[in-house]
């Protein structure tokens, strides 16, 4: 069998130099291993058939068939010389064996040759110090992929009387993003080498680490987990550190029953139980920085901050945690930024964003990227504050990066007044714990192990002391499980993977496990995180000065008091905006008050007085009633002034919607009465006078029941669409927000100025229908003004002082409505125009109806003569009577004019006579006796006595004696009564006096 194994080895080696020959244009096509074949990338099964040599730099791959795996090189790539890659070692396709016989319980196992246990692979067995092996010591793969022995076991033996060993199985970044190994590596061994020589600590057991380097990188530490799991001996607990590694650990450890110890995971996703059901850890959760931290905002006043992290598990989880216990506590997260490497974006953002206190969560590299952006933003000094995480290395902003343009002083200078908040990670008490050994003693020891190294330049420096502490912790929970454990039966050397009795006790152990390390004291919480003091440090003068610490346990905030700011004090979380409320200016509103007060005066004045005449003929004849309800209405709406200046400078907000409600219907009620008793007039006097004259007779008989109730129907409109609205709607207090405007001066604040309004939630539409209605009025109002301007009429004798009236409310109302709603955010200007038009209105309003009454009263002096007129008949005149009495004195005042003209007509025809009777004389001289024998002169064309007055009218006395006798000694003209007689008049003598 040997000797055909080297002529196949010979073989295949002359294959390989044949195919691998040399050529020029590329490598020559090789067989592929037995079982197996080549994957050809980037060429079909046709150019694969047709291709003899592949170009330089190509790679193939081989293919195992079944369940082979292939040993040796998997991958070849063309060399520029024509050769293929690692030919010297051989590709082969071999059945593997089962790995279970590749891991001993308490033993060892040696594999030969190394790498995966394939056919001709080779085991060797042996057991642990204190066992014995029992079976083969070694077992051999066969072809068919079947070990030829069975697996051995060791046994404990009873009469080993030397310590039995546990091994812990650990992982430190000695490299990578946070070497952290490099100084928590020589604590835990500090602390094991005590632990070993305690006599009251695990006697019967000594601890013994196995570490590898995880690099702090998920990947590598996949692959040595796999390692410290599959390979003897078997770890009973395991140690990792970095966060990442941590959770990768943590989340697969629980499939084997292993209790996970960790000495450096911040990480808060670590503190979920149900995805880590067996991790602890030494170093605090990075939440713990977020208690302290709203202490601190509580102390400082705070309730609004901005945060800004680098996009990584750790700090979302932190920033998470700490939204939800400031929004517990009453803060506000106004601005939430991230980056991933570069944060010159989310720096601008929240400077955009006006962020004062701001929280950064991110590693100390990307810290400086983000201050030398804080720089260039002027994101600092006393307007700003700075929370960062305190395990930065002190100088930390001095050190030069190639990666950020700033210089060592622009840095200094940003990060000047910063706040840290760190775990505390070395016990500020000279306190002996369970190591013996002070804090400072502990430095002294790790410092003498690092062999005089510069801690700031040893990674993991300020965690060494948790690392420390892990051991110990570990040590005395284990040595409190030996006895529960040997009540049941049960030794620690009896772990394995399989049994979940003895990591139960371990668990229990650990989490009750409560005692004084280097690090302070050490108590786990419900979710396996260390819980200890926060240290609380503020950078002055560029270096870092404690200023308090805080007991998260105990919520006790030991401060120092000598914290120092850049101002005064500490700055305000925002810009401060102070809400003022603009009130309407006192001295207008006190103007106007004064104004519409003499208005009531003036209405009250006027409302006396027509009340007072209310007998008087004339005051009878212009609906003192209707007057009397526009002197009401007036007065009302100059009422509605005063609520319409009073606002939250007199009364207090729950008082403001009664205000708002006097507002309405004051105004309302008062326009109804005022303006709807002059509309009523108005109508009335258009319905009735502006008819045809046959309809005209029907309705001279005016009913004042009638003008009342139209006052009535438009009132009660008035209150129904009131009543309706403040029930469905009513008005309630809105707030109008100005624009914020800044206070002279260097002062950090922002005024807000606030205007009050009555309000409803559909303002406009209640509005809408009530402007729509009242505009209607209005324009009706004016329309029959102008159609009745020419009507006389004595039924309403002031109509024309009513319409001048109405167009003096309607264009005010209409130009005062717009113009107001315009105005409604500069409260004073839109408080003068309507208060001032609502006088205005009513003063002319006021003046046009009753200051003629009054003037033609006192000047006529009619109220006494119609006073006394009744006093004497003892009872006042019918309305009809009166009106028919005026009626006919003023048709006798039209006859008497008449009367008068014809008169000096007749003058006027006497003197046309006697100037043609001595014409007459002159042409026709005679002597007197002829005159006197002549006959009388022809009567004129007209009869004298057609210049007599007309029927039913005395003749003038101071006329008769300049009359002709013909005309005074008439007895045939004149009855005895002094009446002329119809009967003897003759037509053209009325034709004469009438002409």
């Amino acid at each position: 069998m040997a000797l055909w194994f080297i002529l196949s080895l010979l073989l295949g080696s002359f294959s390989l130099a044949v195919a691998s020959r040399n050529t020029t244009t590329g490598c020559a096509i090789i067989r592929p291993p037995r079982d197996g074949g080549i994957r050809y990338r980037g060429l079909t099964q046709e150019q694969i058939r047709s291709v003899q040599v592949l170009p330089v730099d190509y790679e193939i791959e081989y293919i195992c068939r079944g369940n082979r795996v292939i040993v040796g090189p998997k991958v070849r790539k063309c060399l520029p010389d024509g050769t293929w890659t690692d030919l010297n070692q051989r590709s082969k396709c071999l059945l593997p064996c089962a790995r279970v016989w590749t891991s001993l319980e308490n033993g060892r196992v040696t594999v030969h040759p190394p790498g995966p246990s394939v056919e001709g692979t080779i085991l060797h067995y042996s057991c642990l110090e204190g066992f014995l092996l029992v079976g083969r010591n070694s077992t051999q793969c066969t072809k068919l992929g079947k070990w030829d022995s069975p697996k051995p076991v060791c046994h404990y033996d009873r009469h080993y009387t030397g310590k039995k060993k546990l091994y812990i199985g650990a992982l430190f970044p000695m490299s990578g993003g946070w070497p952290g190994g490099q100084a928590c590596l020589p604590a835990a061994q500090m602390a094991l080498d005590l632990v070993n020589k305690r006599t009251d600590i695990l006697p019967d057991y000594e601890l013994e680490l196995i570490y590898y380097d995880s690099m702090c990188d998920p990947g590598e530490a996949t692959k040595l987990l796999y390692d410290l799991l599959y390979t003897e001996p078997i770890k009973i607990v395991l140690m990792p550190g970095c966060s990442s590694v941590s959770t990768l650990v943590a989340e697969a450890a629980r499939m084997w029953n292993l209790i996970v110890l960790s000495y450096g995971s911040s990480s808060p996703a670590l503190s979920n139980r149900q995805r880590f059901p067996t991790f602890f850890r030494t170093h605090p959760s990075a939440t713990l920085h977020n208690p302290t931290r709203v202490q601190l905002f509580q102390k400082w006043k705070w309730t609004k901050i901005a945060t800004i992290q680098q996009t990584t598990e750790v700090f979302t989880s932190t920033l998470d945690d700490l939204e939800q216990r400031v929004k517990e506590a009453g803060i506000e997260i106004s601005v939430r930024q991230s980056f991933l490497t570069d944060p010159a974006v989310a720096v601008k953002n929240l400077k955009r964003q006006d962020a004062r206190i701001i929280v950064g969560l991110f590693y100390e590299t990307e810290a400086r990227k983000v201050f030398c952006e804080v720089y260039k933003e002027k994101l600092y000094g006393k307007k700003y504050v700075w929370f960062l995480i305190g395990w930065y290395a002190d100088n930390w902003f001095k050190i030069k990066d190639p990666s950020i343009n700033c210089t060592v002083e622009q840095m200094t200078e940003a990060v000047e007044g910063h706040v840290t908040t760190e775990i505390v990670m070395l016990n500020p008490e000279t306190v002996r714990g369970a190591s013996n050994l002070t804090s400072q003693e502990f430095l002294a020891q790790l410092m003498s192990k690092l062999g005089g190294k510069n801690p700031e330049e040893t990674g993991g420096f300020q965690e060494a002391p948790l690392a420390y502490d892990a051991v110990w912790a570990l040590a005395l929970a284990l040595n409190k499980t030996v006895g529960p454990l040997k009540a049941k039966g049960r030794r620690l050397e009896d772990f394995n993977y399989n049994n979940k009795d003895i990591t139960a006790e371990i668990y229990r152990a650990l989490n009750t496990s409560s005692f004084e390390g280097v690090s302070g004291h050490v108590v786990f919480d419900a979710q396996g995180s260390r819980m200890a003091w926060t240290l609380i440090e503020q950078l002055q003068g560029g270096s870092y000065k404690k200023i308090g610490y805080y007991d998260m346990t105990k919520g006790n905030l030991s401060w120092y008091g000598n914290d120092r700011w850049i101002g005064s004090g500490p700055p305000a979380d925002q810009t401060v905006v102070i809400q003022k409320f603009r009130y309407l200016s006192q001295k207008l509103f006190v103007s106007v008050s004064v104004f519409a007060g003499l208005g009531i005066l003036m209405g009250i004045v006027c409302l006396t007085f027509n009340i007072y005449n209310s007998n008087v003929r004339y005051i009878q004849n212009s609906q003192p009633y209707l007057n009397n309800m526009t002197a009401v209405g007036c007065m009302m709406a100059l009422a509605a002034v005063f609520p319409l200046g009073i606002d939250g400078l007199h009364v207090r907000n729950s008082q403001f919607p009664v205000v708002c409600q006097f507002r309405l219907w004051l105004l309302g009620l008062g326009f109804s009465l005022a303006y709807g008793s002059m509309f009523t007039k108005i109508w009335w006097v258009h319905t009735v006078f502006t008819k045809k004259d046959e309809k005209k007779d029907k309705r001279k008989h005016l009913e004042p029941w009638k003008l009342y109730a139209t006052v009535g129907v438009l009132l009660v409109i008035d209150i129904l669409s009131l009543m309706i609205w403040q029930i469905v709607d009513p008005l309630h207090i809105t707030v109008e927000k100005f624009t914020k405007e800044a206070p002279k001066g260097d002062v950090d604040q922002l005024i807000e100025p606030l205007l009050q309004h009555c309000s409803s939630e559909k303002m406009n539409t209640w509005l809408g229908v009530v402007y729509g209605y009242k505009g209607l009025l209005l324009l009706l109002g004016i329309f029959l003004a102008y159609e009745t301007k020419s009507v006389s009429t004595e039924k309403i004798n002031d109509h024309r002082a009513v319409g001048m009236a109405i167009y003096n409310v309607s264009v005010l109302c209409m130009i005062t409505a717009p113009v107001t709603m315009i105005l409604s955010s500069k409260q004073d200007a839109s408080f003068a125009f309507a208060s001032l038009a609502i006088i205005f209105s009513v003063y002319i309003t006021l003046v046009v109806l009753f200051v003629p009454k009054m003037r033609r009263l006192i000047t006529r002096g009619e109220w006494q003569s119609d006073q006394q007129e009744t006093m004497k008949t003892g009872s006042s005149t019918n309305n009809n009577d009166e009106e028919k009495s005026r009626q006919l004195e003023r048709e006798n005042k039209e006859l008497q004019k008449i009367i008068q003209e014809k008169e000096e007509r007749v003058s006027e025809l006497r003197n046309q006579l006697s100037e043609r009777q001595a014409l007459r004389s002159r042409k026709r001289p005679t002597s007197s006796n002829q005159n006197h024998s002549s006959p009388s002169l022809p009567a004129p064309q007209n009869d004298p006595r057609s210049l007599l007055p007309p029927p039913g009218y005395p003749l003038p006395a101071s006329d008769n004696h300049s009359l002709p006798p013909t005309f005074s000694n008439s007895s045939t003209l004149y009855q005895p009564d002094g009446k002329i007689n119809r009967n003897n008049c003759h037509p053209g003598r009325l034709q004469l006096l009438y002409k």
